[in-house]
């Protein structure tokens, strides 16, 4: 709960200022804004306090944290150390028992209103013995926490959404941070789990600007989840051809030919795996030969097989029949999953249309 500001943090570790320039640059980069942008945020780094940040983990499998812990732009050691003062964090602190929950009273007492909460796994409601902290209940730590937190990010899926525990039958009442939150910030970085980048790019804008970027009507920054992850798959190309793997070996996988028969959902999924990718860049799941399964997108453990083709709209028989002659092969191309839409159509982000829509929209 250091009170040194992040610039004297950074002198006191023998970081010089071309050092920092050179970290501002990269966080311009990593955020997607122009150059002109690096003094503000120079000057707005070199000024800032550490980051009070309090992590709650409840309905989850760590997965958030072990992306976390593989960031690489910037690092877990960068945020922690140069960025952040992680108050409270079940898994990474070394405190723990009653120590550990005298730090997170501690941090929140000292940082009223200024902290930064940030929740990974959903929120059990069916019975509050479902999951405990301390002999707390996950809802009641979690609104005691949310109380004063200045803005809340919900890390993954689950909760985002609810994700896998939300799932039917949902045995424990699984509800998602925003399900609870109506009175504060919320950012949401679904995914399961979310790209290491984009978790720490979120904290690096938070305490680059004090405030939440641009978001989509899901509350997903639009810097990370802006396009759908086949506008920008280097697979394109094949599904423009008409050229489609049709098993997971057969000699059209070999060629790296689109795999969106074996079920892939990137037209129907807003994230930046095709870019940011994963491990320092090196690759991403459509990239190593699956396709993807839809894990930033609201109920994609409810929307069907990971395995089956996406289907055209059925808002006509006519209509649907065209699109399917005029993607070759007869089969049906589409950007939307229409058992997603029925499942949850108040949190639906984009209209359900066929992919040739979307090329006539963009030309």
């Amino acid at each position: 709960m250091s009170q040194k500001t992040i610039g004297a943090s950074l002198r006191s570790q023998g970081i010089s200022r071309r050092g920092f320039l050179k970290f501002c640059a990269a966080t311009a980069s990593m955020l997607a804004l122009p150059p002109a942008v690096i003094p503000q945020i120079a000057h707005a780094l070199e000024n800032a306090k550490r980051q009070s940040v309090i992590w709650l983990s409840f309905q989850e499998c760590t997965g958030c944290t072990e992306s976390l812990t593989r960031s690489h732009a910037p690092t877990l050691e960068n945020l922690v150390f140069d960025l952040l003062s992680l108050d409270y964090h079940h898994t990474l602190q070394a405190a723990s028992g009653d120590a550990a929950e005298h730090a997170r009273e501690l941090a929140m007492e000292a940082n009223k209103g200024e902290y930064l909460l940030i929740v990974d796994g959903s929120i059990p409601t069916a019975n509050k013995g479902y999951s405990t902290i301390a002999g707390i209940s996950n809802i009641d730590m979690f609104h005691e926490v949310a109380k004063d937190a200045k803005a809340i990010v919900a890390v993954g899926t689950c909760a985002a959404y609810g994700g896998l525990p939300k799932a039917e039958p949902n045995p424990t009442g699984a509800v998602s941070v925003e399900d609870l939150i109506t009175d504060k910030p919320v950012i949401n970085v679904p995914g399961c789990p979310p790209i290491p980048m984009v978790i720490t790019g979120i904290v690096a804008h938070f305490l680059t600007f004090n405030t939440l970027p641009e978001l989509d009507s899901l509350k997903r920054p639009l810097s990370f989840y802006g396009q759908n992850i086949h506008d920008r798959c280097y697979r394109r190309p094949f599904y423009e051809r008409a050229q489609f793997a049709e098993t997971f070996d057969d000699e059209g996988a070999k060629k790296g030919w689109c795999l969106y028969k074996l079920g892939c959902k990137g037209p129907t999924t807003y994230n930046a795996c095709a870019t940011a990718k994963w491990n320092e860049g090196v690759s991403f799941p459509i990239e190593a030969g699956h396709g993807c399964i839809g894990c930033s997108e609201p109920d994609f453990w409810d929307a069907g097989s990971f395995y089956k083709a996406l289907s055209v709209p059925l808002s006509g028989t006519a209509q649907a029949a065209g699109y399917a002659v005029a993607a070759g092969a007869a089969m049906g191309v589409a950007a939307g999953a229409m058992n997603m839409a029925k499942r949850n159509s108040a949190r639906k982000t984009h209209e359900t249309v066929s992919i040739d829509d979307l090329e006539r929209e963009q030309s």
